[in-house]
């Protein structure tokens, strides 16, 4: 069997898949198709029996519509079962509808919005960069590919993400860009014009154009990649929708539907495919797997390199640090003055420097926020990452939110390092798409949100987030974090960096802050998620808070001499509802039906711990640029102003 047999029993298995499904995505697999074929064949470096070997190439689907293309691949290579490919699109099966990293072995990153997946790519190129620098550069000297479509070339998230990989001059990241031409709508041409050429060339990208169904041209910029790139390369496929399909070749039709019977038929009859479902015999694996002794070869000289690096001390004792260490324990500690105030911002700041040295795969970077996201000293102490400095670990975004988090997304699904990154508070907005996707993915990222209330002042209700915690809190599997004083920060960063599994967001002041009175013992169990402040075994009253709020509770309780109350920190709500019953009850005690809540944002969803006669104090409308003191006093956020409305509350006189 040749390879354009070899192709269209691949075009066979989409086509079939779809139909099955009654839904799916089959053009923009079958224009994909001749690039990935090549790819996977001959050109990206994998273990044909082991998914995960360290040393592989990553592949990332951007256009995650064309799922059937990957599954038809891994398929191929022998990591999915062919009733797989029956079972697309269907509940618990391994073929769901857009490629997910945590169902399908052999799949790096769930990929699906557009534009996600190349940012992402950025990330996994970043994290494999570095570690060749550091740890070696034949064993990690691995690359990143991905395949993109016009759609997410669409995407502002790809551009900006392209920009950073171009200015740091990333020569392990390859792009193929599929264009059709065709979107769901129409042609591109309605909405676009891009000479992307030119674009990408200007943010310091090697470009070639080729014609994406011939294989001459393909395997020539293939070949190209073998040899040691001076920068990011984009592949340019000029390519035919549904290329093969009998009359519906070019539409817009083959785009999101599965294609109709006859057609179907007659596109199989013009591929030279029996009209048989999944058709796929013998000989079609057999060209398919040609190379595999070549790749198994080379996973066998990486294991003997990796093998002999590791009888020196120092790599191993590096390789361990990024490779072998899921949990970490006895890390070193900040002291601060407990007679002093200070912002937890700052607290986060001295303790991302503190780790530095203790957690040298620890890697991030702000917004283009470093001073007022307190990272200067770990910037100044680890050095900002490039292409000549790949060692350094501080990473200057730039004013890129949303690609910044798709970025870390991708360095922590590559593995190795600890990501970090940071902005306001007000800015997650932008990462939100890039937060939800690394909480589907469970990207161990921590998030750094500063100036997390009205208290940033002058700034304005722009800069003032409201809503943003309980939005961030409606995301399953992310945890947000408000530490109520610097102690409370270290404890929330190290059950951030302990989240194996989950992305974490802790949010942060600028505001300077009290610290708790509280014992050390006490103070641990923040990583619970809510513990006593102020404790009583029966209370009158149950004062829930977070963040800068429960130094004002406790403020505003010395107001109120004679109420028996109980003054609880509330910095996570994730940790505290996954505590048993006995630690939940033993915090808010259920017979105390007198609750409060303080928290300079929204009030909704405080009610869960509250109930509906609770009194919850917050902000629900947008700021005003004014001193934070004034705004606190505009907004009844003094000790005075909160005590006054817990008397009422209580019917006190």
């Amino acid at each position: 069997m040749n390879d354009l047999q070899t192709i269209n029993v691949l075009k066979g298995l989409v086509i079939d898949g779809v139909d099955k499904a009654k839904s799916g995505h089959p053009g923009g697999a079958m224009s994909s198709m001749d690039f990935a074929y090549l790819l996977f064949r001959e050109y990206l470096r994998f273990d044909p029996k082991d998914t995960k070997w360290l040393g592989r190439d990553r592949f990332v689907l951007s256009a995650g519509h064309e799922s059937m293309l990957i599954y038809s691949f891994l398929h191929s290579i022998g990591w999915l079962p062919m009733d797989e490919l029956k079972r697309f699109r269907q509940l618990h099966s391994k073929t769901p509808g857009h490629p997910e990293n945590f169902i399908t072995d052999g799949v790096e990153c769930t990929t699906g919005p557009l534009g996600q997946g190349a940012a992402m790519s950025v990330g996994f190129a970043i994290a494999a960069k570095h570690q060749a620098a550091v740890l070696d550069e034949e064993l990690f000297g691995h690359r990143t590919w991905a395949l993109l479509g016009d759609g997410c070339m669409q995407e502002d998230i790809t551009l900006g993400a392209a920009s950073l990989a171009g200015h740091l001059k990333l020569d392990n990241l390859i792009w193929y860009y599929d264009r059709n031409a065709v979107q769901i709508s129409g042609k591109i041409s309605r909405s676009a014009s891009d000479d992307y050429k030119m674009v990408f060339e200007g943010m310091g990208w090697d470009v070639v154009v080729v014609d994406g169904h011939d294989h001459g041209q393909l395997r020539k910029v293939l070949d190209s990649t073998e040899k040691k790139l001076k920068r990011p390369l984009l592949i340019i496929g000029n390519s035919t929708m549904a290329k093969g399909a009998h009359s519906l070749e070019g539409s817009e039709k083959t785009h999101g539907s599965p294609l109709p019977a006859d057609e179907r038929t007659k596109t199989k009859e013009r591929l030279g495919l029996p009209n048989e479902a999944f058709y796929a015999p013998q000989e079609f694996y057999d060209n398919f797997r040609k190379f595999f002794g070549a790749k198994s070869e080379r996973v066998a000289n990486w294991k003997k390199r990796l093998e002999t690096k590791q009888a020196d001390a120092n790599f191993k004792k590096l390789f361990t640090a990024y490779y072998e260490t899921n949990t970490w324990r006895n890390l070193p500690q900040v002291q601060w003055p407990r007679d002093k105030e200070h912002p937890t911002r700052n607290a986060f700041g001295d303790v991302i420097l503190k780790w530095a040295e203790a957690l040298p795969n620890l890697m991030g970077g702000s917004a283009d926020l470093e001073p007022s996201n307190c990272l200067e000293g770990f910037a100044h102490l680890v050095g900002d990452f490039s292409n000549e400095n790949a060692k350094n670990r501080n990473l200057a975004f730039g004013v890129r939110e949303f690609p910044m988090s798709a970025i870390t997304n991708g360095m922590a699904l590559h593995g190795g390092v600890i990501p970090f990154d940071a902005t306001f508070l007000s800015f997650a907005d932008y990462s939100r798409p890039a937060l939800r996707l690394g909480a589907i993915q469970r990207c161990r990222v921590i998030h750094e949100f500063t100036h997390d209330s009205f208290h940033l002042g002058e700034d304005g209700p722009t800069h003032q987030p409201v809503e943003h915690m309980m939005s961030l809190r409606l995301i399953p599997n992310f945890y947000l974090m408000r530490p109520a004083d610097a102690y409370e920060t270290q404890v929330m960063m190290e059950v951030a960096l302990n989240l194996t599994s989950a992305p974490s967001a802790i949010c942060l002041s600028r505001q300077k802050l009290p610290m708790l009175p509280v014992s050390s013992e006490t103070l641990a169990q923040a990583r619970f998620g809510a513990y006593a402040v102020v404790d009583t075994d029966t209370p009158e009253l149950v004062i829930m808070a977070t963040g800068s709020e429960v130094s004002l509770a406790l403020d505003a309780l010395k107001l109120l001499p004679g109420v028996k109350a109980k003054v609880v920190s509330m910095p996570c709500w994730e940790l505290f509802d996954e505590q048993p019953k006995s630690y939940k009850d033993k915090v808010l005690n259920p017979k105390c039906s007198k609750r409060v809540s303080i928290e300079a944002g929204s009030t909704l969803g405080w009610q869960k711990y509250t109930g509906s006669d609770g009194l919850n104090i917050g902000l629900d409308r947008y700021g005003d640029s004014a001193p934070a003191g004034d705004l606190a006093k505009e907004y009844g956020f003094t000790p005075e102003q909160v005590a006054a409305r817990i008397k009422n509350y209580l019917d006190l006189k």
